[in-house]
């Protein structure tokens, strides 16, 4: 356990950020920046994915899973003041789709990983974190924010509902539910820090590989 702690630190240190930062909105409420701070996690599980395992790995993906459950469950607790009306820090669609999206995600991510490692350096922690921030993306936005769900609860339907109002596309094109713009959003910024993170990965990876040999 003492091995893979730093990973441990790590990842509860990105899911705590990420649940504060996505309370600031950039780009007109486009995307927070907690949208930023949230792909690093998919870095700190392909490194202990290269260095130390698949077990190891997951060992960290489990802890940074309690970390933003408990992030969750304090956020539904604080409210916030609207105009003439409350509402919860963090809705309870938006909890549950945090914590799937990020279970299901992280061990895919893991999954692939294991089955690239073999190939050049780069092509597993690549290939792993594009498929897992697609899949992530898709969940959460899916379970947060889509009229598919409104159905299971009217109550946690109303707390999103302003995100299936019709907005133009990315701010500029055509009408869509808002969600969906926010989802593509927060989409291409994963996909750029995936290649953006192949730098750090070298680097975190060849420093630990030789503190251990």
């Amino acid at each position: 356990m003492t091995r893979i702690l730093p990973g441990v630190l790590a990842m509860a240190t990105i899911v705590v950020a990420s649940n504060i930062l996505v309370q600031f909105l950039l780009l007109d409420g486009l995307l927070t920046w907690g949208a930023f701070t949230y792909p690093l996690a998919f870095l700190v599980t392909d490194v202990m994915n290269r260095v130390y395992g698949v077990q190891a790995a997951r060992r960290v993906v489990f802890a940074g899973l309690v970390v933003g459950i408990i992030c969750s469950l304090i956020g539904s607790r604080i409210m916030l003041q609207g105009d003439g009306f409350e509402y919860p820090a963090v809705a309870l669609r938006v909890a549950i789709g945090s914590a799937t999206a990020f279970a299901v995600a992280q061990l895919l991510d893991i999954a692939v990983f294991d089955r690239l490692r073999g190939g050049s350096w780069w092509k597993a922690p690549l290939g792993s974190t594009l498929v897992g921030s697609t899949v992530d993306t898709a969940i959460f936005f899916s379970i947060a924010f889509s009229s598919v769900f409104n159905g299971l609860s009217a109550a946690a339907a109303e707390d999103i509902i302003w995100a299936q109002d019709p907005a133009p596309f990315l701010l500029t094109g055509p009408e869509a539910p808002l969600w969906v713009s926010l989802a593509v959003a927060d989409w291409g910024v994963k996909l750029a820090i995936a290649l953006l993170a192949l730098v750090p990965f070298r680097i975190i990876v060849g420093r630990i590989m030789a503190r251990t040999a």
